[in-house]
């Protein structure tokens, strides 16, 4: 390692103070290991100092050529959008340092090694000798919205099911991927192997961790029958350091190497198609640096928007609405000029509050038509970290809509029952054909959305549709009688929910 550039090594962040305190245990290894090398640290989210802080502080004791290195396994949103959009900014800010960017750890030699290690550690913990051959490896990935992470977990099962001799492998992961970890320690049990080693491939102690390790605890205690072994996780370990080391001298000779042949930002991957050449944003989040500590702001509408709602809050009566009830209905009242719509509207009892509930809990909106998402305020969606879907922007949705006999849209809403499940608000705007699609699930399926919003205009199937969804008791819903509607009201419904979410996370924040 030569000495003419800085290392600034990026973590994630915990909640948790545990899995802070072992990254910078890292940190510390490392500085030992590049002997006086500056070295500095910074974090996505939760802890301080912010990756930009660390950049700085880095800049401000004279270096001038800087690598940050993330700090994490394998390269998905994180790696491959947050850290390099947070170094965007700084480039901007500092156009005479040369900064440079290295890669997420790929499945190295030194990491199948390490994960040996911790298999062998944890065998030799057991009160009994059992042959691996009878014995089902689940290997728990920390779980991501990239699929070409979440599948590298399954690679690294595989060569440790073959190298070292198990009857079976199961993967599942900790948060955002399926199966979740309960669900995969359930599912690796009637495999029928009389005993089970449970690797968390996790770098650092925290949330996740416990999680893997409760899950694996209350499995054994459901079924004293099967032996569960727990390995340690990664940790803070030599090999870690030295990868960490060399991921930051490849990015400053330009050798940073990403698996773009799978990478869903640049190739059509099933699946994910519409996220090909999606910006680099920035992790500009309320959980960067120590955010959850800071009082969150509420909603302060506009002054022309303030003033429409003061006429339309003089012009009927509105006792028999709640405080969140009657500001969504006014908000479809300005969207629409008419304030007698307010007559023709269907809200379920407790409607609101579910979908406010949602907004909050799930966090995914899912939408008929692109129009729904055009509609909505921009600024909504960030700071409630609100995720949308259109499922008619989808391949995937074209090849079924002409092999199943379905319209675009309808289509769209059955990929999102297969894909998301329950946890989501349903925002229709403008295809009827969706919400009968979405109603046939709901009946035929179980399928169970947390709010209907189903507001479809038109004059062919618009009206009948509406009338099936206020018959529909399954679920949450709201929608109105006749033809009036359409696209901008639902995204009105939404943009009203997340006020209302909005505000009540500035009340607890």
């Amino acid at each position: 390692m030569t000495a003419d550039y800085a290392i600034v090594l990026a973590g994630h962040g915990s909640r948790d103070p545990d899995g802070v305190r072992e990254f910078e245990q890292l940190v510390a290894l490392m500085r030992e290991r590049v002997r006086g090398q500056r070295l500095d640290y910074g974090y996505l989210e939760f802890a301080r100092p912010t990756l930009a802080e660390a950049v700085r502080t880095s800049i401000a004791a004279g270096s001038r050529c800087i690598v940050v290195v993330p700090a994490l396994l394998f390269a998905a949103t994180h790696a491959k959008n947050d850290m390099p959009g947070e170094l965007h900014v700084l480039q901007q800010e500092f156009p005479d340092i040369a900064l440079h960017f290295g890669a997420a750890l790929d499945l190295h030699p030194l990491l199948l090694r390490l994960a040996q290690q911790r298999i062998v550690e944890a065998e030799a913990q057991a009160a009994r000798y059992s042959r691996r051959a009878d014995t089902c490896l689940v290997v728990v990935g920390r779980g991501t919205s990239d699929p070409d992470a979440n599948s590298e977990i399954a690679k690294l099962c595989r060569m440790l099911e073959e190298g070292m001799g198990f009857g079976a492998s199961f993967v599942c992961y900790s948060g955002t991927a399926k199966p979740l970890v309960a669900d995969g320690l359930r599912a690796a049990v009637r495999l029928g192997h009389p005993r089970l080693i449970v690797l968390p491939f996790l770098l650092f102690d925290g949330i996740l961790v416990k999680r893997v390790y409760d899950a694996a605890a209350a499995l054994a205690a459901r079924h004293p029958e099967i032996e569960v072994l727990q390995t340690h996780y990664m940790g803070v370990h030599p090999d870690i350091a030295d990868l960490f080391l060399e991921r930051a001298h490849e990015g400053v000779e330009g050798r940073a190497h990403m698996n773009c042949s799978l990478c869903k930002y640049r190739v059509q991957i099933v699946g994910f198609e519409r996220q090909v050449g999606e910006p680099q944003r920035p992790h500009h989040r309320p959980v960067t640096g120590l955010a959850l500590e800071r009082p969150r702001q509420a909603y302060v509408a506009p002054s022309l928007e303030a003033e429409n709602f003061r006429v339309i809050d003089a012009g009927r009566d509105w006792s028999c609405f709640s405080a969140a009830e009657k500001h969504v209905v006014q908000g479809l009242v300005k969207t629409s000029g008419d304030i007698a719509i307010v007559d023709d509207l269907f809200v379920s009892p407790g409607a609101v509050e579910a979908g406010i509930r949602a907004v909050l809990r799930c966090r995914r909106v899912v939408m008929d038509v692109p129009l729904v998402e055009s509609g909505m305020q921009l600024n909504l969606l960030q700071d409630v970290a609100i995720s949308t879907w259109c499922g008619i922007q989808e391949r995937e949705a074209v090849l079924l809509a002409s092999t199943a006999g379905l319209t675009p849209a309808a289509a769209g809403i059955r990929l999102a029952y297969e894909r998301f499940g329950n946890d989501l608000v349903l925002a229709l705007g403008d295809d009827p054909t969706a919400v009968d699609e979405a109603l046939r699930l709901i009946q035929e399926e179980q399928w169970r959305p947390q709010l209907v919003i189903g507001l479809p205009a038109g004059f062919v199937g618009a009206v009948e549709c509406k009338a099936q969804l206020r018959k529909c008791m399954q679920v949450p819903r709201l929608t109105n009688t006749g033809s009036k509607g359409g696209a901008l009201w639902a995204a009105a419904v939404l943009n009203a929910l997340c006020i209302e979410a909005l505000n009540r996370l500035a009340t607890v924040g």
